[in-house]
C-alpha cells in the first residue's frame, strides 16, 4: 500500500523560482504540487503537467486554497511594484488563512537585506516589506523556516550550498539551487522556527539543511 502524499501549496507558482520548485515536487514520491495562480490564463502550463491547481489571488480571500495541505511555500512577488499588497499584505493574508487551517509548515522565500531595509538604497521598501512579513510569521505561531538568498540567478544548479544563520558577505546563488532547498526544507522537523541565509557554497543542500 502506497503512502498518500503531501499537499503542498506552492504561492507564486507561475514565477521563474515557482515552476522549479513545482518540477521538483513533481519528481518527488513524498509530496504533491498544488500551483496557487494568480489568472486563469496560467492554468494550462501545470494542466498540461497533472498538477493541480488553486486559482486566487493574495489580496483576496485565501481560506479555500489551504484545505487539505500540509506545507505552504511562499516564493510569490511583485517584483517592486506592489510590495505592500503582495508581498508584504499578501503573505500576512496566506499565513492567517494557512493557521486557521491547521498547515504543518510555513516556508517563507525572503532575501538577504531584510535585516537591514535602511540599507537597501533602492530595494528598501521590498525589504522592509519582507522583513514586516518575515516578522508576522515569526510570531504566528506556525511552524515555519524562513529562507533569506543572495542575489538569485539562472544559471545551472550545482546542488552545493552556504547555508548560516548570518552570511557576512554579498553573493549569488542559483534559482535552481535555492528551489531545492526549499523542497529540502518541507519536512516539519527540519529547520524548524528557522531563518538561515543561503548563497553558492559548497556543502551538498540535504547536508547543509540538515545540519541546521
Amino acid at each position: 500500500m502506497t503512502k498518500e502524499k503531501q499537499n503542498v501549496l506552492i504561492a507564486g507558482a507561475n514565477g521563474t523560482t515557482g515552476r522549479i520548485i513545482i518540477e521538483l515536487l513533481r519528481e518527488s514520491d513524498v509530496y504533491r504540487p498544488i500551483a496557487m495562480l494568480r489568472k486563469q490564463t496560467q492554468k494550462e502550463h501545470f494542466e498540461q503537467k497533472n498538477v493541480a491547481v488553486e486559482i486566487a489571488d493574495l489580496e483576496s480571500d485565501l481560506s479555500h486554497v489551504v484545505k487539505n495541505v500540509a506545507s505552504v511555500i511562499f516564493a510569490a512577488g511583485s517584483k517592486g511594484t506592489d510590495v505592500i499588497n503582495v508581498d508584504q499584505e499578501g503573505a500576512k493574508r496566506l499565513i492567517d488563512a494557512a493557521k486557521k487551517a491547521n498547515v504543518g509548515k510555513f516556508i517563507m522565500l525572503s532575501s538577504m537585506g531584510v535585516e537591514n531595509p535602511s540599507e537597501g538604497d533602492d530595494l528598501e521598501d521590498y525589504f522592509r516589506a519582507k522583513q514586516n512579513a518575515d516578522n508576522y510569521l515569526k510570531s504566528s505561531g506556525l511552524n515555519y523556516s524562513i529562507l533569506r538568498p543572495g542575489a538569485l540567478t539562472d544559471k545551472d544548479g550545482t546542488g552545493k550550498v552556504q547555508l548560516k544563520r548570518k552570511i557576512d558577505i554579498n553573493g549569488s546563488i542559483t534559482r535552481a539551487d535555492v528551489a531545492k532547498t526549499l523542497v529540502t526544507m518541507l519536512a516539519h522537523d527540519v529547520m524548524k522556527n528557522q531563518t538561515l541565509e543561503i548563497l553558492a557554497g559548497e556543502v551538498p543542500i540535504e547536508t547543509a539543511v540538515s545540519q541546521e
